[in-house]
């Protein structure tokens, strides 16, 4: 039987840009991370935080990376329909997600794609990790979010909007006393 989760949109605000991301919040652990506040009263993890890491497992899905543990029975459709994305059949799009998450991932770096792989996409929870890789309790949050930072950044996501400290110049003109 289907277990049928608990889902919820999270509005985030990404460049002054309110973004919608779907979120499991009983199944992915950024989603327990993004409504728990801390000490602080602020989130544990950023919004942008959670987008990058939501967006890493959208492509890891579109991917379908995902391990299969009975024959897949998918590729013996009828040939010619169409695939999710508009011009790119169905292996066409799986393998650009895959390109998308291996860049993500070479952007993150080796010391976090590892535990970006488990949390975003494997769906492993903090305490599980640490125990998978002999960490002390509570150090896979902080590492957690500044692989997340990393991925963010690589997507083009910021907390806040910055624009060039000076506008650029568009046209120039020279008035040289010569009219009338």
């Amino acid at each position: 039987m289907a277990r049928e989760g608990r889902f919820d949109t999270v509005e985030v605000m990404v460049d002054g840009v309110a973004a919608q991301v779907r979120v499991d919040l009983e199944e992915s652990p950024l989603g327990w991370l993004a409504r728990r506040r801390g000490r602080d009263g602020q989130t544990l993890i950023a919004p942008v935080q959670l987008l990058a890491g939501e967006r890493l497992r959208a492509d890891f899905t579109r991917g379908q990376m995902t391990p299969r543990m009975t024959a897949d029975w998918g590729a013996t459709g009828k040939a010619g329909r169409r695939g999710p994305m508009a011009g790119l059949s169905m292996p066409e799009a799986a393998l650009a997600a895959r390109q998308r998450v291996a860049r993500a991932l070479e952007a993150a770096g080796p010391e976090f794609s590892g535990l970006l792989m488990d949390v975003c996409c494997f769906l492993k929870g903090l305490e599980q990790v640490e125990q998978d890789r002999g960490w002390p309790a509570r150090t896979a949050k902080v590492v957690l979010g500044l692989g997340l930072d990393r991925l963010a950044r690589h997507y083009g996501l910021s907390g806040i909007a910055e624009g060039p400290a000076r506008g650029r110049m568009r046209a120039w003109s020279a008035s040289d006393g010569l009219e009338g």
